[in-house]
C-alpha cells in the first residue's frame, strides 16, 4: 500500500473550519488506498503569541523553557485534527515529537535532527490508523523538548517521510507551488512544474519562503519526492525531485530576494594568518550563520573584512566581533541592515555563458550598485541596497524571460 506523508502549515490549520478541510483531504487520500501520515504546524499566529507571552516576562527567556512553551502550539493542532478525523469515522493517533521520538541535539530553538525511529509508527500504520505528528518539535538525548526553528514542520515532515521511505511527501501551504519569483513582487511570476533538489536548495537558502532549506536538504539526501501545493485548491503543485536533462534548457529558472540580511564590516584589521579563523570560529561557536565574505587587498599591513549574516543575528554578531577585537586590533566594526541579496538560480548556468554579464548589465542600466558578489555552479548572488530589491527582481525576471515556459 502506498505511503503518503502530508504536511499542513499554520494557515492551513488556522481555525476549526480549516482543520476540517485538512481532515477531508487526508480522508480522501486514505479512501484512495494509501497509508497516511500527517504532520501539522501550530495554528496561524500561535507560535508568535506564545513567544510574545514569554517576552512580556523577560526580553531573553530561558531557551529550554521557551521550547517547552512554544511546542504546545503543535500539540493543540494534532489533537484537534485527530478528534476531527475520529468524528468522521477514521482511526487516528497523535504523536508529539518526543513520542516518535524525533531525536535531536540540544540546540534549543534551532535543534537538528539525528534520528527518527520508525517502529512505533509502522505498527500503527499496519493497524490502519492515520498518524498525526506534531511538527517543529523533537527531544534531545536527555529527554528535553526541543524545537527545530523556523520551517521546522517542513523539516519534520521530510524527516518522517525519509524514515518511513514514503512514496511521496506533500507540503501543503498557502501558495500552489514554487514560482519563478515572488508573485507579490511581479505579476509575471510563473509556477514551475518540476524543479531539481539542487535548484530548490539554492532558492530556499536565498530567500524563497515556500520551502525551508533543512527540509530540502533532507529530501535531497534521502531522495524523498516532494510536492508543494495549496491547501485551498486542487491545482497541480510543483514537484521537487532529482535532476533530469530537460531542466538545463533554461539558463536561469528563478530569481530570489532576501531582505532579512545584514552586513558586518571589520575595517583596518591586521592582515595576518589566523585573524579570519578567529572571527568566523567565534561566530560559528555561537551558531551565527555566515553567508557571503569579502576581504579586500592588503594595504600597509591592514585589510577590511565584510560578511553577511541573518538580520536577526546582527546584534549578536557585532557583540561577538567586538568581544574578540583585541585579538585583531580593528580600526572600526560596524553593521548595516539596509541591504538585500538578489540571486538568480538555474542548472542551465553550468553550460550557458554570459549569464553573469547579463545580470550585472541589467542592474547597471538601472543604476543599481553591487556591493558584494557570490557565485556557485548554479547561482549568482548580489548584495545591493534594500530600496532597490524589488526593482532588481522585476528587471532580472524580465531580462531572463522567466514568464515564458520552455
Amino acid at each position: 500500500m502506498p505511503l503518503i506523508v502530508q504536511k499542513f502549515g499554520g494557515t492551513s490549520v488556522g481555525d476549526l473550519e480549516r482543520i476540517a478541510n485538512v481532515a477531508r483531504r487526508v480522508a480522501s487520500r486514505k479512501e484512495q488506498g494509501n497509508d497516511m501520515v500527517v504532520v501539522v504546524s501550530a495554528m496561524a499566529g500561535e507560535t508568535d503569541r506564545l513567544i510574545n507571552l514569554a517576552k512580556k516576562i523577560t526580553p531573553a527567556p530561558n531557551e529550554r523553557e521557551l521550547d517547552v512553551l512554544v511546542s504546545t502550539g503543535e500539540q493543540v493542532t494534532v489533537a484537534l485534527l485527530a478528534i476531527t478525523l475520529e468524528s468522521m469515522g477514521y482511526r487516528a493517533v497523535t504523536y508529539c515529537g518526543w513520542q516518535v521520538p524525533i531525536v535531536t541535539d540540544d540546540a534549543y530553538g534551532a535543534a537538528r535532527i539525528y534520528d527518527v525511529p520508525k517502529e512505533a509508527m509502522e505498527r500503527d500504520l499496519a493497524e490502519g490508523r492515520i498518524i498525526i505528528v506534531a511538527g517543529f518539535q523533537g527531544v534531545d538525548g536527555k529527554r528535553n523538548i526541543t524545537t527545530l526553528g523556523r520551517g521546522g514542520s517542513d523539516t519534520s515532515a521530510v524527516a518522517v517521510a525519509a524514515a518511513l521511505k514514503a512514496d511521496l511527501c506533500e507540503i501543503f501551504t498557502d501558495v500552489d507551488g514554487v514560482y519563478t519569483t515572488d508573485p507579490h513582487i511581479t505579476g509575471k511570476a510563473r509556477k514551475i512544474g518540476k524543479i531539481a533538489y539542487e535548484e530548490m536548495l539554492e532558492m530556499a537558502s536565498l530567500g524563497a519562503k515556500v520551502l525551508y532549506i533543512r527540509a530540502v536538504e533532507f529530501a535531497m539526501r534521502y531522495k524523498v519526492p516532494l510536492v508543494v501545493r495549496s491547501s485551498f485548491n486542487d491545482h497541480e503543485g510543483t514537484l521537487v525531485t532529482e535532476e533530469s536533462s530537460d531542466m538545463e534548457k533554461e539558463s536561469v529558472r528563478a530569481v530570489t530576494c532576501n531582505t532579512k540580511e545584514a552586513k558586518i564590516t571589520i575595517s583596518g584589521v591586521e592582515d595576518k594568518p589566523g585573524v579570519a579563523s578567529r572571527i568566523f570560529s567565534a561566530l560559528a561557536d555561537s551558531h551565527v550563520v555566515v553567508d557571503m565574505i569579502i576581504q579586500n587587498s592588503s594595504a600597509e599591513g591592514k585589510t577590511d573584512i565584510s560578511f553577511t549574516i541573518p538580520e536577526v543575528d546582527l546584534g549578536k554578531g557585532l557583540e561577538i566581533c567586538r568581544g574578540i577585537e583585541e585579538y585583531f586590533q580593528a580600526e572600526n566594526i560596524n553593521g548595516c541592515e539596509d541591504i538585500a541579496k538578489v540571486s538568480i538560480i538555474g542548472l542551465g548556468m553550468r553550460s550557458y555563458s554570459g549569464v553573469a554579464a547579463k545580470m550585472f548589465s541589467a542592474l547597471a542600466r538601472e543604476g543599481i550598485n553591487i556591493e558584494m558578489i557570490s557565485t556557485s555552479e548554479i547561482k549568482i548572488s548580489c548584495v545591493i541596497r534594500q530600496k532597490y530589491a524589488e526593482l532588481a527582481v522585476r528587471i532580472l525576471h524580465d531580462v531572463f524571460e522567466l514568464d515564458k515556459a520552455t
